[in-house]
C-alpha cells in the first residue's frame, strides 16, 4: 500500500461524492439493557419495525463515545455528527428520541448491534466490504481523509504508513477501526501497532510515549485536539488518502443496521436522500469540524458501491 499526501479538498475533487447537515437536541443515555426482540428485529412480513418505534417514540442507538462522530457531552447528552443527523432523520420518520448506549470500544459496535443491544449504529463508521458482510449500511453522509496525530513539530517526519514501516516508529489505532488494516497493508509490522480501546485512551497513549503517532480521520483528530488537548504538545499532520493495492481507500461513513431490518434501512435512506437534496446535512455537522467537502463527497456514493469496494 502507498499513501499519497493531499489536502482533503484535493482528495474530494478527484474522488467525487455529496451530502448535507442539520442541528439536533439532546437525548437520553441508557444502560446496557438488551433491546426487546419485538422492537428490534422487525423486518419480518408480520411486523413493521418503524411503526413500533413510532409508537414507543424512541429508538436505541449504539455509539463508541468518539468525538466528533458520536459521543456524550459534558452534560451527559447524546451528540456528535452521526447522532445529530440521525435525530433529524428519525424525527422526520415520527420517532422523537434517540436513546444511546455507549460501548467500551469501537470494535464492540457491530457485535452489540448483532446481539440486539441497540437498533442501529450512529458512530461515523466507515462502510467497508468486511463490515458489510456483517451488517447492513445506510448510504454515507460524509467522506473524510486520514491523518496522524504526532508530537509538536513532527520530529519523526511521519506523513504516511510507509514512513512508520521504515523504522522502529509505533502507531496507535482504535480497536475495530480501518486504520489497523491500512497500517498492515503499508508494511507496518505487528509489534509497531498499538491498539487502543477508544479515542481518549489513544490520545493519552501518545502523550505517555507509548506510540509515536495515532492514525484516525483528520476530522476526528483535529476536533479532539482542539476541544480536549489544545494545550498539549501535539499536532495533526496533513491529511492523506491511504492506497491499498493501487486503489484509494475512500473513507465514507454511514449508519449500521441489522441485515434483516430492510424496511427500516430503506426508510432511513429515503429521508437521508431528502436531507442531502435539501442541502441540510452541513448545517447540522459543520459545528463538529466538517466542511462542504466532506459532505459533497459523500452524496455521490452509495452503500452498495462501498460494500462492493468500488
Amino acid at each position: 500500500m502507498t499513501a499519497h499526501r493531499s489536502t482533503r479538498r484535493d482528495f474530494f475533487k478527484t474522488s467525487g461524492l455529496t451530502v448535507a447537515a442539520l442541528a439536533g437536541a439532546p437525548a437520553l443515555i441508557s444502560g446496557c439493557s438488551r433491546v426487546d426482540n419485538g422492537g428490534s428485529t422487525g423486518a419480518s412480513a408480520e411486523t413493521d419495525p418503524l411503526a413500533k418505534f413510532k409508537q414507543a417514540g424512541t429508538i436505541k442507538v449504539g455509539i463508541a463515545n468518539e468525538q466528533p462522530y458520536g459521543y456524550r457531552d459534558k452534560d451527559g447528552n447524546l451528540t456528535g455528527e452521526a447522532p445529530e443527523v440521525a435525530r433529524v432523520i428519525f424525527k422526520a420518520l415520527g420517532v422523537d428520541k434517540l436513546e444511546a448506549q455507549i460501548v467500551d470500544s469501537f470494535g464492540s459496535l457491530i457485535p452489540g448491534l448483532q446481539s440486539g443491544q441497540y437498533d442501529f449504529i450512529a458512530a461515523g463508521m466507515f462502510i467497508t466490504p468486511e463490515r458489510c458482510a456483517q451488517i447492513a449500511f445506510s448510504n454515507p453522509d460524509y467522506a473524510a481523509a486520514n491523518a496522524f496525530l504526532v508530537a509538536k513539530g513532527n520530529p519523526k517526519n511521519i506523513t504516511s504508513f510507509e514512513d512508520i514501516a521504515k523504522g522502529d516508529t509505533k502507531v496507535g489505532v482504535l480497536e475495530g477501526a480501518v486504520e489497523k488494516g491500512y497500517a498492515e497493508s503499508g508494511g507496518v509490522k505487528g509489534d509497531q501497532i498499538k491498539v487502543f480501546p477508544n479515542q481518549n485512551a489513544a490520545f493519552k497513549g501518545i502523550l505517555a510515549g507509548r506510540v509515536d503517532a495515532i492514525a484516525l480521520t483528520a476530522v476526528s483528530l483535529r476536533w479532539t485536539l482542539q476541544q480536549q488537548y489544545a494545550d498539549e504538545p501535539l499536532e495533526v499532520t496533513e491529511s492523506f488518502v491511504p492506497v491499498v493495492d493501487g486503489k484509494e481507500q475512500v473513507g465514507a461513513g454511514g449508519y449500521g443496521f441489522r441485515k434483516n431490518d430492510t424496511a427500516l434501512l430503506q426508510a432511513f435512506n429515503a429521508e437521508l436522500k431528502k436531507l442531502q437534496d435539501a442541502k441540510g446535512v452541513l448545517p447540522i455537522i459543520e459545528k463538529f469540524g466538517f466542511t462542504q467537502t466532506e459532505v459533497d463527497n459523500a452524496a455521490t456514493l452509495t452503500a452498495q458501491q462501498l460494500c462492493a469496494g468500488s
